[in-house]
């Protein structure tokens, strides 16, 4: 009976393990963080968070509305699902008294996502300018250039980005091909590969200036974009996903940019853009940024069009 009852206590433990292995640890911290904010609400009104009733979670939801996006609220909801599941408990997010009141905040409120704003090919060529003009040691600008183009070209989100290999690598004629081995949208590691292809202009070919940092640094193995120590030394440690933000809205200052509306997410945003610009089509644009779903992707290609397809240009004035 003692070993029956250890047998089922390491499959029980198990089971909790393929649980949170299901998610990516990004995910997992973000559930958590989500879940603190629900607990603390519950506890300065003397209310139980695990397990809780819908009741309380939708009051917990109205709370929310008066400062955040309806986008914030479905999250919240999702990661208080999602903590209970891993805990053992059954919350019913379908609740008509959930359900309803968040159609109600959405009426009140509106449903217009604002994101952040794309980084186009103007702001590029302005930062890549901004860049070469900076007094820095040329292994930095080589570095922070090699990122930021490659970020756009490949249409990476950050943490993608950051997690390149040298093994990952293959110079072909056309250009270049990156295994991403794991990402947001493929929890499972199937992979995929991008093609970046040379540019006519040097200057901004992201092909061509990875290859340079390559060479300057001689890197051959492990991640390709690295921190610095102390000085221009640099080091074998992954530079961090925060470091891609915090280069971006660096640039963006010293190149005249207004940054406050910008983030990671905006060299992503910015290839998808400026592709549909281009004409290129949802199939290429989604086989480029790996997007599962066309929703993301019509709208850039809507924001693209926006002035392209504008009926008032029919108009002689």
């Amino acid at each position: 009976m003692s070993e029956l009852t250890t047998d089922l206590k390491i499959l029980h433990e198990a089971t909790l393990e393929n649980l949170k292995s299901s998610k990516a640890n990004n995910t997992l911290r973000a559930y958590k963080s989500d879940f603190r904010d629900f607990r603390a609400f519950c506890s300065r009104h003397g209310l139980s968070s695990l397990p809780t009733e819908p009741k309380i979670v939708s009051l917990y939801l109205t709370h929310l509305s008066k400062n955040s996006k309806i986008s914030t609220l479905r999250r919240r909801l999702v990661s208080i699902s999602m903590v209970h599941k891993l805990k053992g408990h059954y919350l019913d997010t379908k609740h008509p008294i959930i359900v309803e009141n968040l159609m109600g905040i959405r009426r009140v409120k509106g449903s217009i996502q604002k994101g952040k704003k794309p980084i186009l090919i103007n702001h590029l060529k302005l930062i890549i300018n901004s860049i070469n003009k900076q007094k820095n040691e040329e292994i930095k600008k080589i570095r922070d250039k090699s990122i930021i183009l490659i970020g756009f070209g490949g249409g990476f989100r950050r943490t993608e980005l950051i997690s390149i290999d040298f093994e990952d690598l293959e110079f072909v004629p056309e250009g270049l091909k990156i295994t991403l081995r794991k990402s947001k949208t493929d929890q499972f590691g199937e992979g995929m590969v991008k093609g970046l292809p040379y540019f006519n202009n040097e200057i901004y070919c992201p092909v061509k200036n990875l290859k340079k940092w390559l060479e300057f640094t001689n890197i051959q193995n492990g991640p390709i974009f690295r921190r610095f120590s102390k000085g221009s030394s640099l080091t074998d440690k992954r530079l961090s996903d925060q470091s891609v933000v915090l280069l971006i809205k660096k640039y963006l200052k010293l190149a005249g940019i207004e940054n406050k509306n910008f983030a990671g997410h905006s060299l992503r945003s910015g290839f998808a853009t400026v592709a549909a610009e281009f004409g290129a089509d949802e199939r290429s644009i989604m086989a480029m940024t790996g997007h599962k779903t066309t929703q993301m992707v019509r709208r850039y290609i809507k924001e693209a069009n926006l002035f392209k397809n504008n009926a008032l240009n029919k108009l002689e004035i």
